[in-house]
């Protein structure tokens, strides 16, 4: 049986093709997640969340797979806010506020994190791992488009779904801005980087 993968298992979520912004329905899902500020690119403490994420994920797929039930470890998401929206389209990232997230199985119980959480600290060292913990999202209703192109670039796209998409649909915003990296950065060219944005909606009235 091949492991459980969950681009493959909800393409809808993890591998969409739209590049115009199109609604989806998103279901319940359980994540490890961990909290902090800062601009991604140069913050000390978005390095070490992230490595703590991985780190903390990779304990928990080989506990899995010793036990006969693997999965591949799910890309890197993030939910962003500021107090001031301003802040994104400006790229003012020192401001940015951040839940960084990697998605698991639904199998995966609570107990099962926190051990691996336990084992990853006393092997691992580090500090960020106890900042780690379970977090449950139910987005519903969302706004997604598959963005290719550097980071930099998502602000139009996200002008666009403030300004006019939202207006247009009959839609206001509900929630946070959420993000999933599809690709590697230390791997792959900024132009051909695949990002999934998306943003929680509800009818306006």
């Amino acid at each position: 049986m091949s492991p459980y993968d969950v681009k493959r298992e909800r393409k809808e979520l993890y591998a969409p093709k739209n590049t115009a912004w199109a609604l989806i329905e998103v279901p319940e899902q359980q994540f490890i997640a961990i909290d902090g500020q800062g601009d991604p690119n140069t913050s000390p403490t978005y390095a070490a969340a992230v490595e703590a994420l991985y780190t903390v994920a990779y304990t928990l797929k080989f506990a899995a797979k010793r036990d006969g039930q693997d999965f591949v470890v799910a890309p890197l998401e993030g939910l962003w806010w500021a107090d001031d929206y301003e802040a994104f389209t400006v790229r003012a990232k020192a401001s940015w506020k951040w839940t960084m997230l990697i998605s698991l199985p639904d199998w995966i119980t609570k107990e099962t994190i926190e051990e691996a959480r336990a084992a990853a600290a006393a092997k691992k060292k580090l500090p960020a791992i106890a900042g780690l913990r379970h977090h449950t999202l139910h987005e519903g209703l969302c706004a997604q488009i598959l963005h290719v192109g550097s980071y930099d670039d998502e602000a139009p796209l996200l002008a666009h779904l403030h300004n006019d998409y939202v207006k247009a649909n009959g839609l206001r915003l509900h929630g946070l801005h959420h993000e999933i990296y599809l690709s590697d950065p230390r791997r792959t060219r900024p132009e051909q980087l695949k990002t999934i944005l998306r943003q929680p909606v509800r009818p306006s009235e």
